[in-house]
């Protein structure tokens, strides 16, 4: 079953999610909601999925990065991201353990703020525990862009969108982005941006 995505300025998307018990992990309930989730992300499509976004404040999301997903972009931009394919995922009760100082800009969007994106800075690299949909802990030692992907779903779970860390110039629709800047590096698209604030 699809579920419905919440756009932006649900109360949802704005509070902390809490925690799942051990034991609310193996109840059928959950592992139904895992499941729709999965099948929600795909059908958008999209690389992540947080359970607030489908108006549920628990800490569980689910990630997948497949292959044709980045099948439209250039072998030099993929490079540039740092974007390789990330399996089906479910994390539960995650956090970010360790993160890199250092930092990388990409455009980002989210499936609650649809039709929408900016550049947004994040590290490069993060080491992430969590449990997994059978409770079990795990760790993700993550760089590039699966690095970004958990770190924009954990974001989800503490109750900040994507919006909260951009840079404002650079926010735009989808169509533009495609239109004007989907082929450039992320430099040139800056100096871009700061050239028209002058």
């Amino acid at each position: 079953m699809r579920l419905k995505i919440v756009q932006v300025g649900e109360p949802v998307l704005r509070q902390r999610a809490r925690p799942l018990l051990q034991e609310e992990i193996a109840l059928p309930e959950t592992q139904q909601l895992i499941a729709w989730m999965h099948e929600t992300v795909r059908e958008a499509p999209g690389v992540g999925l947080a359970a607030p976004q489908v108006g549920l404040p628990v800490q569980l999301a689910v990630i997948e990065d497949r292959p044709e997903y980045s099948k439209d972009i250039s072998a030099e931009r993929l490079a540039e991201r740092e974007r390789n394919p990330v399996p089906f995922q479910v994390l539960i009760n995650p956090r970010i353990i360790e993160q890199s100082a250092e930092q990388a800009e990409f455009f980002e969007g989210c499936l609650s703020l649809a039709g929408f994106s900016a550049l947004v800075k994040r590290s490069r690299r993060v080491t992430v525990e969590y449990l997994d949909d059978r409770g079990q802990l795990r760790r993700i030692e993550a760089q590039g862009w699966y690095a970004r992907i958990l770190q924009h779903e954990i974001d989800h779970l503490d109750g900040s969108l994507y919006i909260d860390r951009m840079d404002p110039r650079s926010f735009m629709s989808i169509d533009n982005l495609t239109r004007h800047w989907k082929d450039m590096p992320v430099q040139a698209v800056r100096q871009a941006l700061a050239a028209a604030a002058e």
